[in-house]
Order: structure tokens, then C-alpha cells, then sequence
């Protein structure tokens, strides 16, 4: 296995500020799993609030007004994406609150009907460490496998669940390989047996349906960032009737599920985005654009190329692959111009894979070489074929 380059690629150096000429490179921006940019119709839905309705939702007086319709709106706004009731949305301020919230409020309001919790190996840290986190509280956590395309086996979680089980959280769509898992099979599983079902769906919302009574979930978490509304904004679905201990406390906001006055601005960034995430019809053409990606890919390296994840069960945008006996780390240093994820890592001269190739059983050869590429509304043609263009002349022409 190549070992990690000691400093970055010359190439990188040269973008760094050496090389003129990299710094009127045309630049494509393949990393919308990792963040979005704000949609101009959600900056535009949040100005108002960058200078006037400047009051606080929570009080009583005409300052106050604008504020709170605007925040119940966005709620609104949020709900209608999710089709649910507004009083089942909590603002947070992220995919990751929103998360630890689901998880900690299920586990210290439900102590007294057991401590178990059932995962997956391949969840997001803002799932893993919370639940470790628990399991230093007597948590006791299942981690469930994969199979080589990153699918949870509904078998594998009946088999799991226990009579002191109180939740079950597996992500709607993985972040890395874009697979989508049977939530609405394992989520039947978790309510023939009384256990509540969480869902992780920062990746998915707005690029397929996540209406949670189709889904068939009792909580389901937001990232406003991953959809096109700003950092630092999320929601947790709570189904009506679920008791969850609240992670923040104070006045009571929210419903008395999260303390603190609520940021209108942000709220309404993200009410904007979700109402704009209810059109799936864009996710055609970015699907079309993904599959042209890959088969051009495949084209120009044949099986020197992986696909990782589901071929078929998989986020429209999402394409992980693995140029076999390469360092995707070292490919993407060299890679002037193009923003995209790698799934391996350096540490200590050393190769690793992810959690999530690793739980799925790649080969530490495949693995090591894998690039995710995410797509997104941006991203054209010309992009793809750039791209394609550019890794050919690195590993083809230049060798």
C-alpha cells in the first residue's frame, strides 16, 4: 500500500500561491454532501431580517409580532417538506443538535423502559459519538453491519432488538456513499416491538421524499446546510405524543423541547430552503449528470475505477468511487481546481479507510483510492466533463 506523501504535491504548492496561473484555474465545487451555498431565494427570504423585525418571537408587544409569524411560517415552511404538523418541528442549530437531541432526549425520557439503543456502523459521527457518549451513562448500544453497499439487513435489526430497546436510529441516506436504506421496512420492525425510530436525513432531504408518515419514523433530523439554507440551522421532527428530555433548558422554547430564543433569521432561511426542497424535479437532471460522470469515469479507466455504494438504492447526486491501486488524499492534492471529499486518510505515514468503506468490507486497495464526488443544482455539464478531463490527464496522460 503506497504510503502518505510527508508534504503536499507540488501541484498543491503552486495553488497554494506560487503558481499564477492555478489562481485562474476554473474552479468546480463537487462537494455539496459536505455543504451547500445558500440558494438565492433563501438569502433573500432571510435580508428582511438582517435589518428590521428585530424583535423577540417569545414576547408579547408589536416588535414582536413580525418576528414570531415569520418563525411560526418557516415552521410551516419545514413541516410541509416533512408532511407533519408544525408543532412537531423544533429548531435547532443543526443536523448535529438535532441529532444529539433525538438521542439523549429518547434515552434520559425513557430510562425507566430500558437503556438499549440500536445503530448502525456506518452513521455520521453526530450519531456515533453521542452514542458513545450514552454507553459512559450504562447506555448499552448495538451497532448493526453493512452489507457491501453500505444496506442495513431488516433481519439483522429484528434479531437485534431487545425488551430493554428504546430506540432505534439508522440514517435515511449515507453521507459518504450516498446508499439509502429500508427505512420504512426497519422502522415496522421497531414499532411491532414498541421501540421508537429515529432517522438521520441531513443527506436526503430535498433530493428524494422523506414525508415522515410514508418513512414511517417517530423523530427525523435536519441540516440546513446540506439544503441550501445557511450553517448553523436544523430541525428535529418529534412526532406528536413522543416525550424527549430536552438537551438546553430555560424559558421554555419550543414547545419546552430546546431553550433559547430563537434565531428568526435562520429559521427563515431554512423554512425557505425546505419549501424549495419539495420540488424533486431537479434531482432528474442532477441524476442524469451523476450517471454521465460515471460512465464517462468508466470509460477512461475501465476497471482501474470502483463504484462504492448501492448501484441503484443511492442518493441521485452522490458518486463514490475508487481508482484501484491510488491514494485518493494524494489525488485530490493534485487534482488543481476540483472541490471533493476522499474516504481515506493519512495518519502517521499510514493509509485508512473510513468507518464507512470499512464497515462495508472494501479492500484496503480499493479503498484507499476513493473520491466522493457530490453533485448539486450548480453543477453543469461542462463541469462534469472538466473534471473527467482533468483526472485523465493526472492519472492517464501524466501517468
Amino acid at each position: 500500500m503506497p504510503a502518505c506523501q510527508s508534504k503536499a504535491a507540488p501541484s498543491r504548492q503552486r495553488h497554494r500561491g506560487i503558481d499564477p496561473g492555478a489562481l485562474n484555474m476554473r474552479r468546480v465545487y463537487l462537494d455539496y454532501n459536505a455543504s451547500t451555498p445558500i440558494d438565492p431565494a433563501v438569502a433573500a427570504a432571510m435580508r428582511p431580517f438582517l435589518e428590521d423585525h428585530y424583535g423577540n418571537p417569545s414576547s408579547g408587544h408589536w416588535a414582536a409580532a413580525a418576528a414570531k409569524g415569520a418563525l411560526e411560517m418557516a415552521r410551516g415552511q419545514v413541516a410541509a417538506l416533512l408532511r407533519c404538523r408544525s408543532d412537531e418541528i423544533v429548531f435547532t442549530s443543526g443536523g448535529s443538535e438535532a441529532n444529539n437531541l433525538a438521542l439523549k432526549g429518547v434515552f434520559f425520557a425513557h430510562r425507566e423502559r430500558g437503556d438499549h439503543i440500536i445503530t448502525t456502523r456506518i452513521e455520521h459521527p453526530a450519531i456515533i459519538e453521542p452514542c458513545a457518549f450514552l454507553e459512559r451513562l450504562g447506555a448499552r448500544v448495538t451497532y448493526l453491519p453493512v452489507d457491501g453497499t453500505g444496506r442495513t439487513d431488516p433481519d439483522e435489526l429484528r434479531r437485534a432488538i431487545t425488551p430493554r430497546t428504546i430506540l432505534i436510529s439508522i440514517m435515511h441516506a449515507n453521507n459518504e456513499v450516498g446508499t439509502i436504506q429500508p427505512i420504512e421496512d426497519c422502522a415496522r420492525i421497531a414499532h411491532e416491538r414498541d421501540v421508537l425510530f429515529h432517522t438521520d436525513a441531513a443527506q436526503s432531504v430535498g433530493k428524494v421524499a422523506t414525508e415522515v408518515k410514508e418513512l414511517g419514523v417517530d423523530l427525523l433530523s435536519i441540516a440546513g446546510h446540506k439544503a441550501y439554507a445557511p450553517k448553523g440551522v436544523g430541525a428535529l421532527f418529534v412526532r406528536d405524543g413522543v416525550s424527549i428530555e430536552p438537551l438546553l433548558h430555560g424559558a421554555g422554547h419550543e414547545h419546552g423541547r430546546r431553550a433559547g430564543t430563537e434565531s428568526v433569521l435562520l429559521a427563515a432561511g431554512l423554512g425557505k430552503a425546505c419549501e424549495l426542497g419539495r420540488d424533486l424535479a431537479p434531482m432528474d437532471r442532477v441524476r442524469a449528470l451523476r450517471d454521465r460522470f460515471w460512465e464517462a469515469l468508466q470509460k477512461q479507466f475501465g476497471n482501474r475505477v470502483r463504484l462504492n455504494g448501492h448501484p441503484t438504492h443511492r442518493l441521485p447526486n452522490t458518486l463514490n468511487v475508487s481508482f484501484v491501486g491510488r491514494v485518493g488524499a494524494e489525488i485530490l492534492e493534485r487534482l488543481e481546481g476540483v472541490a471533493a471529499s476522499t474516504g481515506s486518510a493519512c495518519h502517521s505515514g499510514r493509509i485508512e479507510l473510513s468507518p464507512v468503506l470499512e464497515a462495508m468490507g472494501v479492500a484496503p486497495e480499493v479503498g484507499m483510492g476513493a473520491i466522493r464526488f457530490s453533485l448539486g443544482r450548480g453543477t453543469t455539464r461542462e463541469d462534469i466533463d472538466l473534471v473527467v478531463e482533468r483526472l485523465t490527464n493526472l492519472l492517464i496522460t501524466a501517468g
